[in-house]
């Protein structure tokens, strides 16, 4: 009988290895994703930004700092980043974890 619970916890043992490589394989094709959804919104935002106003191309990444700073990080930039972030927080559907919560008739951990 010792030697079944002994086999029974190795086996377990190669569940778990198995199940920690699984998770990494994924942790590491989210890490991937993530990189791949930044890498093209940054280059669809500055080239929307090249596409209307060209004269972006001609300058270098000090001057292109400069003119973010200068020109759209301003009290005006800011306020009109805040009411187009509240705009779209208007338009998101709930959460299904809001979804969960109305079916259990109890509240959320998750506000």
């Amino acid at each position: 009988m010792a030697k079944n619970r002994m086999e029974k916890i190795a086996g377990y043992e190669d569940k778990i290895s198995k199940l920690k490589e699984q998770m990494k394989t994924e942790m590491q094709k989210q890490k991937k994703d993530e990189r791949n959804n930044r890498t093209k919104r940054l280059c669809t935002r500055h080239g929307l930004m090249e596409k209307l106003m060209p004269d972006l191309i001609n300058i270098t990444d000090e001057q292109f700092e400069t003119f973010v700073k200068t020109g759209i990080n301003t009290s005006y930039g800011k306020k009109r980043l805040a009411e187009i972030i509240a705009q779209s927080k208007e338009s998101i559907p709930q959460t299904h974890t809001d979804y969960a919560e109305t079916a259990e008739g109890g509240t959320s951990a998750n506000p």
